[in-house]
């Protein structure tokens, strides 16, 4: 089986338009790797040059916000889906 990666409208032409993009079960980490693998550039617009998450970049794992779990390390199982949501600013 298989985790699902949402991918937001403003990342999508690095996926070639795909809305969600098949990753294999592992942690976090390793799903954004294989997303890099796949899609050169996008692991970039996720991780800082510190390799964490980037402060503008909210992801979920099944609705529960990563940051509140163990970021990186969070399990991502079969049938999962992993949402990524870019931070929304405005006034």
């Amino acid at each position: 089986m298989a985790a699902t990666v949402r991918i937001p409208t403003t990342m999508r032409p690095i996926t070639g338009g795909e809305k969600q993009v098949p990753v294999e079960p592992g942690t976090l980490g390793e799903v954004i790797t294989e997303l890099e693998t796949a899609h050169p550039g996008l692991g970039e617009r996720l991780l800082d040059e510190d390799g964490a998450l980037r402060k503008f970049v909210n992801v979920f794992v099944d609705d529960d916000d990563v940051r509140y779990l163990d970021g990186l390390e969070t399990a991502v199982g079969d049938n999962i889906v992993v949402s990524i949501i870019p931070a929304v600013a405005g006034g």
